[in-house]
């Protein structure tokens, strides 16, 4: 769909997975925050059409953040089981993104460490296992 005319390679992966590529020229129109050098030492922002789906998909967008840069954690607090999950990312630009979307959510969140936001609070974790859950 996003390069019509060319054709993407799928091949099946261990546990079910699908691995898909597609070499073009032109990812760098789609994806614009993509480009030479450290992630954290360059800008990173979104396009208006980009915005647009974050709003439009703020969940997704969460999920995605999460699937790369995040842990979900059960932790063993004085004999107390607590979830919670960790978001740990040194680009300052996408720990903003990850708050925005968060907050847009109302999902509290805290910053336990220089490049961590975490969400320690039961309803909150709750509210992220609705649409992330555990990975499998």
């Amino acid at each position: 769909m996003l390069m019509p005319g060319q054709r993407a390679s799928v091949q099946k992966q261990p546990k079910g997975c699908v691995a898909v590529s597609l070499y073009s020229k032109h990812w760098p129109c789609l994806l614009p925050q993509h480009g030479p050098g450290k992630k954290h030492l360059r800008p990173i922002r979104l396009e208006p059409w980009q915005e647009l789906l974050v709003k439009q998909g703020t969940e997704h967008f969460i999920r995605g953040l999460i699937d790369s840069d995040d842990c979900r954690v059960v932790a063993n607090d004085r004999g107390v089981r607590s979830v919670r999950y960790h978001f740990s990312n040194r680009s300052d630009d996408i720990r903003g993104l990850f708050c925005a979307a968060l907050e847009t959510l109302g999902i509290p969140w805290t910053r336990p460490g220089k490049y961590i936001i975490a969400v320690y609070r039961k309803a909150a974790v709750a509210r992220l296992d609705e649409f992330v859950g555990p990975k499998s």
